[in-house]
Order: C-alpha cells, then structure tokens, then sequence
C-alpha cells in the first residue's frame, strides 16, 4: 500500500529526466505534496539568496558560507509561498511564454484559493498541470477546514478543465501521462494523504482504461450485471469490497472506476453504453466528496454515498467509518435497491 501523492512523487522524477521543459513546485507543501522534481535545483535568484544569508551561520563550523552558488535560473523547483492565487497565475504565465511545461502543487482544499487562475487557464487552454493532494476526509487529524468536501464537484463544473482522480499506484501513472497528453487545456491531478492498495492488475482489468474516464474494473458474470457501483480515489477499494460480498450470493455485479468525467464524457455513445448500460437502472456511487452531481451517472433509480456536512478531526480510517462511507453501507445500499421492483 502506498498513498497516490507519493507515487505521483515517483513518476514525476521520471518525467523530469525525459521533459527538460517540466518546471513547477509547491505553496510552501513540497513535503506534504511531493510535487518536486528531485536533484534539479531551485530556481532563485543567487543575489538575493546571498542576502537573505548575509551574516547567518550556514554550517556547523561557525563560518558564514557563500551562498550565492546554491541557487540559480537553472534550478526547476519554484518556491512559490504561501500564496497559491499568484502560483496559479505564475503557471499560467510560463505556459502563455511557451518553452515550458508548468506544474503546481498544494493542498486540494486550497484549490479554493487557485480557483480564478484556474478559470483562465481553461478559458485560454493553457496546459498547466495542477497537482493536489489530501484528497478528502481521509487527511484525518487536520479536521474540517482540511478536508475538502465540495472541492471535486466544483472543478468538474468548469469547462475545459479535466479532473483525474486516480483509485491506485497505476491509475496515478496513467493520470500523469494523460495530463502530459493534454495540451489543450489543463489537467487537475487529485492524490490522497493516506496509503491504498494496489490494484491486481492481473485479476482487474488494466489501468489504462483511465484514458476512457471511466472503465469496468471487474464483475463478476456475464452478460448485463444486476447492479453497477462506480467509484472513485480511494473509494474505488471500498467499491470493490462491497461487490465481491455481493457477488457471494450470486449476484452480478459490475464496478466502475471512474477518475474522470470529463474523459469518460468524450467518449463515443457506444463505449459509455457499453459502461454504463442505459437498461441497468440499479447503480450506486461511491466518493467521500458531496453527492450532488453524481445523479447524471447512476439516475433517479440509483444511490450516492458521499458526504453531505463537512468532515471533523479523527484519524482517517475512523472518519469514513462514522460518515459511512463503507463497504458496510454500500452492500446495504446495494441489497435495497436490488429488493425493489
């Protein structure tokens, strides 16, 4: 199990190496987001640097050093600040120069505070990858001003903007090639705080099938399933769970993974049927962010588990537990809409 934000850590020193124009960095959380490229410096400028040093103790051996070399326009991690609104026009920026490939990373609750240079970026189809971290309720111990809720319904309301959420290690490793992919707009990237299970691939179907936005993960019969649940992030493992105890009693069941709607809704009409089919009205949706939306993929018929007031502070683990968003509850969920006519 490893959390996606430090797989995406991981991928991102690969890309560094092979995209020279990749350059980007954090609002002051390069060690909470892991959106850095390491070993490739810092971009800064080295006279300023040298003041802000003027007069400290660098080392242990009580000399002040020269620090002037330590820092250079060479470096491609940019120490934004405290200031995520001005690192989204910064990226912005780099991209409309051209030359460059920018990233930016913070907290997903703090995309609040990105949101107008966000805006621009798909309203001028700048290819600027925003990376998130802290997902949702699953930060835990920072509690509600933390946790975003509605964060993932509001960026799917802006048009252009494509919003991946992946549920594994390579789901994240196809969000990075989809995003690098997209140069027609930008890509918001959304990983989790805590550690996920990976995926058998050779049991499931493979990651890949993120380029669709959505994909069926497993189900387990043929023909038309009895019930779809869809998820996605972390919830996709929580889907999962739930359909294997309903499978137990012969039921077929399908799940979806679903990191984006705006890639599963530029699909043709056939793939989406073939995903979701129109004459399986029984689906419930799982995702530890508000409900509201998700009626356009599981209908009238169907059930969202989500959440509905803002998080509290508590260990992960025991936050999705008290809000219910579990196996637990979506096998309930699943067993009432079955029992009906």
């Amino acid at each position: 199990p490893i959390a996606t934000r430090k797989i995406s850590e991981a991928v991102l020193q690969t890309i560094a190496a092979k995209l020279p124009e990749l350059i980007g960095g954090c609002a002051d959380l390069n060690p909470s987001t892991f959106a850095r490229l390491v070993g490739y410096g810092d971009f800064q400028k080295p006279g300023e640097i040298k003041k802000i040093f003027e007069g400290a103790v660098i080392d242990d051996d009580g000399k002040n050093d020269d620090v002037s070399g330590i820092f250079n326009y060479e470096g491609r991690n940019i120490h934004f600040g405290v200031r995520e609104h001005a690192m989204g026009a910064v990226a912005n920026g780099l991209a409309l120069h051209g030359g460059f490939r920018p990233f930016t990373g913070t907290f997903f609750v703090f995309s609040d505070y990105m949101r107008p240079p966000m805006r621009l970026a798909a309203l001028s189809k700048l290819p600027v990858v925003f990376v998130f971290s802290h997902d949702s309720i699953g930060v835990g111990e920072d509690g509600p001003t933390h946790q975003p809720i509605e964060q993932l319904m509001n960026l799917r309301a802006v048009p252009n903007l494509t919003v991946i959420r992946p549920a594994d290690a390579m789901e994240t490793v196809e969000a990075w090639r989809a995003a690098l992919f997209n140069k027609e707009g930008p890509t918001v990237l959304v990983f989790t705080r805590q550690k996920l299970p990976i995926i058998d691939r050779d049991r499931f179907s493979p990651a890949d099938g993120l380029h669709k936005g959505a994909y069926i993960l497993w189900q387990s019969g043929e023909s038309l399933p009895d019930i779809i649940i869809i998820g996605t992030g972390s919830e996709i493992h929580i889907a999962l769970e739930a359909a294997e105890k309903l499978a137990k009693e012969d039921l077929n069941v399908r799940v979806v993974s679903m990191p984006s709607w705006e890639l599963f809704d530029k699909q043709t009409d056939e793939y989406r049927e073939s995903v979701l089919p129109v004459s399986v009205r029984k689906r419930v949706a799982v995702e530890a962010g508000i409900k509201l939306g998700w009626e356009r993929y599981v209908g009238l018929d169907g059930a969202v588990i989500g959440m509905e007031t803002y998080g509290t502070s508590a260990p992960g683990k025991l936050l999705f537990e008290k809000f219910r968003i579990t196996a637990d509850a979506v096998y309930k969920v699943a067993k009432r809409l079955l029992s009906r006519e």
